[in-house]
């Protein structure tokens, strides 16, 4: 049985993880500004009002970890803006650093204490972050904010090995949740299974790297 703490908990991708993690017999900490009711029946010891985004009060929000000794930590709290060329908002493209490249690293950096020889880091990203596959272009905020993320999980990668700790970027795929309207090609079920396939085969000698969520590989 392993420490599982996960952000952004609630729905989509962030709950259906929770609930494979529960049901596999792992324990769970779900982290979320306010929780479902999904959330609620699935047996995760949750803890809310957690804004990855705000600075001030994320300290004080993850108290309730302060004992905790965390075997997996999933970064998956984000936004998605629909920003383009032609209407580049600037709220909109800064609230989208906030939770989903700076939301990560400041966890992350928070939660440090209690990451040991063998915790594993997992930042949920989007290839929408990648520069090699980015063929159409818009979307201005979430790839700028996805690439920054991608950048700090490198850098992770690199300053927690020595503490013998792993990190893995990885993108879970088209995934029907309310985030995209429901338009995806894959459940949250089978992406949230497919993900926790690339923590468990995750080690010190493929950290830092960039996974779609069915095991290939991606470009930077």
């Amino acid at each position: 049985m392993a420490t599982i703490v996960i952000t952004g908990a609630s729905r989509g991708i962030g709950l259906a993880l929770t609930q494979e993690y529960v049901q596999r017999g792992d324990t769970v900490y779900a982290l979320c500004r306010n929780a479902t009711s999904a959330l609620q029946q699935c047996g995760a010891r949750i803890i809310e009002g957690v804004d990855v985004a705000d600075e001030n009060g994320l300290g004080q929000a993850l108290k309730p970890l302060s004992s905790v000794q965390i075997d997996v930590l999933i970064n998956n709290a984000g936004v998605l803006g629909r920003d383009s060329f032609d209407n580049p908002d600037p709220g909109s493209i800064k609230e989208q650093f906030s939770v989903n490249a700076m939301g990560p690293l400041l966890v992350t950096h928070a939660l440090s204490p209690h990451l040991h020889k063998g915790s594993k880091v997992a930042m949920i990203t989007s290839r929408m972050g990648s520069m090699a596959d980015n063929g159409s272009g818009g979307y201005y905020g979430y790839r700028m904010s996805k690439a920054a993320l991608n950048a700090a999980g490198v850098s992770l990668a690199r300053d927690l090995a020595p503490r013998g700790i792993a990190v893995a970027l990885l993108h879970p795929g088209y995934v029907q949740t309310e985030m995209v309207g429901y338009g995806g090609d894959v459940s949250a079920q089978v992406s949230a299974q497919r993900l926790m396939q690339r923590i468990d085969d995750l080690t010190l000698s493929n950290t830092g790297q960039f996974w779609h969520a069915n095991g290939d590989p991606l470009p930077w």
